[in-house]
């Protein structure tokens, strides 16, 4: 069975966490919520609570076929973490699937290669995205080799269906 990591930290979007959580077991894959601490109960946007099966520093990329990383708030305090950052870092250099919605890519600005990359996000962080060295696209969905990036909690059907296709 593959299995797909969901990063959480604080202030996650909900419909970004739960969403994909749900969408992806449903299409047979093992999915864990990984956060800094394991078994910590993260609080979303809205107060919506949720909880980590796995700490950052006890995972490792060999063991993943992917990574998803919601957006709201919550990426910025992903990037904090040198564990979390590591563990996307090693996905990135594996080539293994990294799909990040919303404000998910400052995640991917702190920690992959974007240089001559295509992404798409939440508006406001277009600058962050450029700065990094990609080109941003406004679309519901961009796929850029291992790379899937989505604009916001309107495109998750078309940002879970490029995540099914690209891990197979």
């Amino acid at each position: 069975m593959k299995k797909v990591a969901i990063l959480i930290e604080n202030f996650f979007d909900e419909k970004e966490l739960i969403y994909p959580y749900f969408r992806l077991k449903e299409a047979g894959y093992e999915v864990h919520l990984v956060g800094s601490d394991k078994d910590k109960a993260y609080v979303g946007k809205s107060t919506f609570t949720e909880k980590s099966t796995h700490s950052s520093k006890e995972v490792k990329a060999k063991d993943y076929d992917a990574v998803v990383i919601p957006g709201g708030y919550s990426p910025d305090h992903m990037r904090r973490n040198e564990d979390t950052l590591n563990f996307v870092r090693e996905m990135d250099k594996q080539g293994k699937p990294i799909a990040a919605i919303c404000h998910g890519p400052w995640m991917m600005a702190s920690c992959c290669n974007l240089k001559g990359k295509r992404l798409t996000g939440f508006f406001s962080i277009k600058d962050d995205i450029v700065n990094a060295g990609a080109e941003y696209v406004d679309a519901e969905v961009v796929v850029d080799g291992n790379l899937i990036t989505s604009r916001n909690p309107n495109d998750l059907p078309a940002f879970l269906k490029a995540i099914i296709e690209k891990i197979g």
